[in-house]
């Protein structure tokens, strides 16, 4: 017989191809439901980690076309004329500044994110193995959104600051959304960009996690070899 529990929820979708193969499913079996605990939670941990030091770096959103913040739309849309009208330095500086301003703020998500993992439950663990290929990032946003979002915008508004083009863009942004011609979700360039890094930072990190599930040998875990292993 197979063990159910949490063990069982390791599975997720590849369980009538586990069935298959009984010498995989016996490998599975033998996993405690405490291993298979530590093993995502040294999984989520680990691609959490790896999340920050890929993003909190130079470049680190600025070169990576996945995570790279844009201008707001509104601005995109205004910026053919601005730069006509010669502004065209100001909004190269701003869009540079926006992606700096992520990458500074992004090493802080470090405890939070960490913290998430090591107190999760086992509840969290069935609903992240179960809940298909957003549960990572489902999980880390209803745990460390609001916070981060705290901890980030400082940061972010100590870089927009210095460019003048910045606090120009808010103060028609917000009359705009006023009218209803914006999402008051961008009216504010510095809540903007908060919101954007958190975005990239939780797509990272669900990124890294899928990577681990798909190669366990190259983890560098014993417990994730053993744990990702018996799903393959």
């Amino acid at each position: 017989m197979y063990r159910r529990g949490f063990s069982l929820a390791l599975l997720s979708t590849p369980v009538a191809l586990m069935l298959a193969r009984p010498a995989q499913a016996g490998g599975l079996a033998s996993l405690s439901d405490a291993e298979a605990n530590r093993g995502l939670k040294t999984a989520l941990e680990q691609g959490a980690l790896t999340a920050v030091r890929l993003l909190g770096v130079r470049d680190g959103f600025l070169a990576n076309p996945k995570v790279r913040i844009p201008l707001p739309s509104a601005l995109q849309d205004a910026s053919r004329l601005l730069r006509a009208m010669g502004q065209g330095r100001q909004i190269d500086e701003l869009e540079v500044t926006i992606n700096r301003a992520a990458e500074n703020a992004v090493p802080l998500a470090k405890n939070l994110l960490v913290n998430a993992v090591r107190t999760m439950s086992v509840a969290d663990a069935k609903n992240i193995l179960t809940g298909g290929d957003t549960s990572v990032t489902m999980f880390f946003e209803d745990r460390t959104r609001n916070p981060l979002s705290g901890q980030f915008l400082p940061v972010v508004k100590q870089a927009t600051s210095k460019v003048g083009l910045a606090a120009k863009y808010d103060r028609l942004a917000g009359k705009a959304a006023g009218f209803g011609l914006l999402k008051a979700e961008d009216a504010s360039i510095d809540q903007y960009v908060t919101r954007k890094a958190l975005d990239g930072l939780y797509l990272v990190i669900g990124e890294e996690e899928k990577k681990l599930r798909q190669d366990p040998l190259g983890a560098g875990s014993a417990i994730l070899r053993k744990v990702f292993g018996a799903l393959k």
